[in-house]
């Protein structure tokens, strides 16, 4: 569900479900299918990290797969996984970031899958901080030459960015919701959603209100969360999106016909996340 869009611009995706499939089949070459709710009344992401320091022991696993250019070590903790979708920094590109401590390397799989969505890596960067190594797209639409504006095209890009992860990183299987379909091995802990689940929203200015929302993550997720803000009537003007390990944060600047959203509404958008968030999850494509 997270967007980023130009200033102004809104957003609008044909009603019914949509399937996202490409690069997600499991390591026994069957593919699952993730059902995206559609959009509507969308524009999208600010800036500012969502933190988490989690990591957590387990063993390295043995496989055959190439690491992509990462450097692997045996048995050590393995650092979380991260994904950042990030809207604001860049007004031309959708900007990608992807940690996982300091063993990732080019990362040059994951720009071809990316190519494979109809996107283009116009601009790649590297650096170093105490949390490890961070690799970050600036990524556009190659028919349009514009940043990405489709929540389900970016909701494609983060599930095709996890996949690869758990191809060419196998250990981060155990981190990562996507594991358990996917992965060598499933999470070893799990996550109780009433407790992760934490829905939030400040005051921020006379025109908007800041959004934040924090649950455990699953595919499809991004654009779920703003299909039900904008069920409400609700803009979803800017934001980002971060996948931490097995859990989701977003934060969004959300407004009501241009105003920061009253009390009792922020009661009504409080109310309907934590109800979808903690409901079980059922894929409608099994009934």
């Amino acid at each position: 569900m997270a967007v980023a869009i130009a200033a102004g611009t809104t957003v609008r995706v044909c009603s019914g479900l949509k399937i996202v499939e490409n690069h997600l089949q499991n390591r026994n070459g069957f593919t699952k299918k993730f059902l995206i709710s559609d959009v509507q009344r969308c524009q999208f992401f600010p800036k500012g990290r969502l933190s988490s320091s989690v990591a957590v022991k387990v063993p390295r696993a043995s496989s055959t797969a190439s690491v992509e250019d990462g450097s692997s070590s045996g048995t050590d903790t393995v650092p979380t996984p991260k994904v950042i979708i990030d809207q604001d920094s860049d007004p031309n590109a959708t900007v990608v970031e992807i940690t996982f401590g300091d063993r990732l390397g080019a990362l040059l799989d994951t720009m071809n899958s990316l190519k494979n969505l109809g996107l283009n890596v116009v601009k790649a960067n590297v650096f170093l901080d105490s949390s490890g190594k961070h690799n970050t797209f600036c990524i556009t639409k190659a028919d349009t030459g514009r940043k990405v504006e489709d929540p389900e095209l970016l909701e494609a890009i983060r599930l095709t960015i996890i996949n690869n992860l758990l191809e060419y990183h196998p250990e981060s299987s155990a981190q990562l919701a996507m594991g358990v379909a996917f992965g060598i091995e499933p999470p070893k802990q799990e996550i109780d959603v009433d407790i992760a689940t934490h829905v939030n929203i400040y005051d921020d200015g006379p025109d908007r209100s800041l959004l934040y929302v924090e649950s455990a993550d699953r595919p499809g997720l991004l654009v779920d969360l703003v299909k039900i803000i904008t069920d409400i009537n609700v803009s979803v003007k800017s934001g980002e999106f971060d996948t931490e390990g097995l859990l989701a944060k977003a934060k969004f600047h959300v407004s009501y016909r241009d105003k920061a959203i009253i009390k009792p509404l922020q009661q009504v958008i409080s109310n309907s996340l934590r109800y979808f968030l903690r409901r079980p999850f059922t894929d409608d494509a099994s009934f």
